[in-house]
C-alpha cells in the first residue's frame, strides 16, 4: 500500500510538472504584445473614459436641474408664507379697527345718553319744582330735625342747616 502511495504521487508530480512545461511554452509562444495592441486597448480605454465622463456631466446636470427645482420650491414656499403674514397682519389690523370703533362708538353713546338725561332731569325739576315749594320743604325739614337729633346730625354734615 505504501508502494501504490508513492508510486502515485510521483506520477501526479510529473503529470504536474509536464503540464507546467507544456503551459509555459505555448503560453509564450501565444503572447506576442505589439504596440499597437497597446495603443489600441488605450484608445479603447480613453472611449471608456469618454463615455463615463459624458455619463457624469449628465448626471451633474440633473443634479443641478434638482437643485434648481428645489430652490425654486423653497422661493415659491417663502412667497407664500410672506402672503399668509401679510393677511394675517391685514386681519390683525381690521379686527383692531373694529374693536376701537366699536369701544368708541359705547363711549360717545354712553356720554350722550348721560348728557340728555341730566339735561331732561333739570328742565323737570325747574318745571316742576318752584323756588316757593322748595322753601317751605326746607322749613318743614328744618322743623322735623329739631325733634330728632340723627336727622340734625345728617343735615348739618350735608350743610343744610
Amino acid at each position: 500500500m505504501r508502494n501504490l502511495f508513492k508510486a502515485l504521487m510521483v506520477l501526479v508530480l510529473v503529470l504536474i510538472g509536464t503540464c507546467s512545461v507544456s503551459y509555459g511554452k505555448s503560453r509564450k509562444a501565444e503572447v506576442g504584445v505589439t504596440n499597437e495592441m497597446i495603443y489600441q486597448k488605450l484608445v479603447e480605454m480613453e472611449k471608456r473614459q469618454a463615455i463615463f465622463e459624458e455619463r457624469f456631466k449628465q448626471i451633474d446636470n440633473r443634479f443641478k436641474q434638482i437643485d434648481k427645482r428645489f430652490e425654486e420650491l423653497r422661493e415659491d414656499m417663502n412667497k407664500r408664507f410672506d402672503q399668509l403674514y401679510t393677511f394675517l397682519w391685514i386681519i390683525t389690523g381690521i379686527f383692531t379697527a373694529i374693536m376701537v370703533g366699536a369701544f368708541g362708538f359705547a363711549y360717545w353713546d354712553r356720554r350722550t345718553i348721560i348728557a340728555e338725561a341730566k339735561r331732561q332731569t333739570l328742565e323737570e325739576l325747574e318745571r316742576d319744582v318752584k323756588p316757593e315749594k322748595l322753601r317751605k320743604l326746607l322749613n318743614v325739614v328744618r322743623e322735623f330735625a329739631k325733634e330728632n337729633e340723627k336727622f340734625r346730625e345728617l343735615l348739618k354734615r350735608e350743610g343744610l342747616l
